[in-house]
């Protein structure tokens, strides 16, 4: 991955949560602005609820030429707060930065100022103001072994009092993250380090941002959540939706039904949350079916990633097309339609009815179905291996749309009695 392709995750990090659904200003998860990653003015009182001033990495670097070298790379956020003379609302916007600190000498320590100017941008009605913004990068190399320690802190130094939570949020970087690049060496794997590395990874320390990875083994993503090595986007998603915790195809079908005035709300609200509600709106039925997602083998995909581009819309549709989310040939034991456990000496598949009896950790909600009858839609695997029983319960007038929708009542095989018979 090179250094584009990694700001791409990166990206993804720098706004997630800036904007939630249903996008618009007058949601109240809208109102009170929440990211990953802020760092925030370290003067500032109790009453503020400011985030912690500072992120901090270590991470292991193995020079491969006497030349080699460091870019640091400082990504985050100003909040821009919009104002206007209109129906409009008022809304917090985001100015993007990207600091980059070169070259980060490969010895000892060193230290690098930040200074983000505020300013005012009239636009017509429109006014645009952000708040000047003080930090500091402090780097430090020293040898561990065969092999260089890099540490990278990031501190915000805003020097005045802060008082108001919306004032400390103003202040504050947000979103805060770095991309490093190695020049002539190479950094090792912190969440799976070689052997030769394991106690020099023992000996570092995160504070708020976590290295990875970033699809080579010369470029570093410190991010402030956790992520796997060689983190990438998903090929089927056809553009950010700020919320990387949701499905996009649910999120994408929410976003449609949307009325037409709450779609307008959205638009007026932020440049984001237009590009958001028009590509949903866009949405082609091929490329809504795509979001649904294809099961694929890592094995094989593993094998065909050095020859075959990150997505190729012809190669891509014509997977689609034939490879169906079961592999029969593959997996034929756990056919949905057909597969079945044993409990209590009788055989349980789709169609038998059960009784239910909650046992396992069973929650307010499972005990109320206890001595209910329900009916078997299938019988399914985890990863794990654990076998689960889904059911739709005989008496709700609601199990035809259950089925229509495929959401279940999932008990494991012995919270569930077999009923044959006078026991029906």
């Amino acid at each position: 991955m090179n250094l584009r392709a990694a700001r791409a995750v990166a990206d993804t990090v720098l706004y997630e949560g800036y904007l939630l659904y249903p996008y618009r200003a007058s949601a109240a998860k809208n109102r009170s602005r929440w990211q990953f990653g802020v760092l925030g003015p370290p003067t500032a009182a109790g009453a503020a609820f400011a985030e912690p001033p500072s992120l901090s990495v270590d991470c292991l670097l193995e020079p491969r030429t006497a030349a080699a070298s460091l870019t640091v790379h400082v990504r985050f956020l100003q909040v821009q707060r919009r104002e206007t003379r209109t129906a409009e609302p008022d809304w917090d916007e985001a100015v993007e930065h990207e600091i980059t600190l070169d070259p980060v000498p490969l010895r000892g320590p060193a230290e690098f100022p930040i200074a983000v100017p505020g300013g005012v941008d009239e636009d017509g009605p429109v006014v645009r103001r952000r708040w000047p913004l003080t930090a500091r990068v402090r780097t430090a190399v020293e040898p561990d072994g065969d092999l260089l320690r890099l540490t990278v802190a990031v501190t915000n130094e805003h020097p005045g009092p802060v008082t108001g939570k919306r004032e400390a949020t103003r202040r504050s970087l947000i979103g805060a993250h770095l991309l490093i690049e190695a020049h002539g060496g190479a950094f090792l794997s912190m969440q799976d380090p070689p052997p030769h590395a394991a106690a020099a990874a023992a000996r570092c320390r995160q504070h708020r941002s976590w290295p990875v990875l970033a699809g080579s083994d010369d470029v570093l993503l410190c991010a402030p959540i956790i992520l796997y090595d060689n983190p990438r986007l998903a090929e089927q998603s056809p553009g950010p939706l700020f919320d990387a915790t949701e499905i996009d195809e649910l999120l994408a079908l929410r976003v449609m039904t949307l009325t037409e005035d709450e779609k307008a709300e959205a638009r007026a609200t932020d440049e984001r949350a237009r590009a958001v509600v028009d590509r949903c709106d866009a949405l082609t039925p091929a490329e809504l079916s795509r979001l649904h997602g294809v099961r694929r083998d890592p094995a094989a995909d593993a094998a065909e990633e050095a020859t075959v581009p990150r997505w190729d819309p012809a190669t891509d549709a014509a997977k689609e097309a034939t490879v169906p989310w079961w592999d029969p040939a593959a997996d034929a034991a756990a056919d949905p339609e057909t597969a079945a456990v044993v409990v209590d000496g009788v055989r349980v598949t789709k169609g038998s009815l059960v009784r239910i009896h909650p046992s396992r950790r069973a929650d307010a909600q499972d005990l109320f179905y206890s001595g209910r009858v329900a009916r078997v839609t299938a019988v399914v695997s985890d990863v794990d291996g654990g076998t689960h029983v889904a059911l739709v319960l005989t008496d709700d007038p609601g199990a035809d749309l259950h089925d229509w929708y495929g959401r279940y009542l999932y008990f494991a095989p012995d919270e569930i009695e077999p009923l044959t018979g006078e026991g029906r």
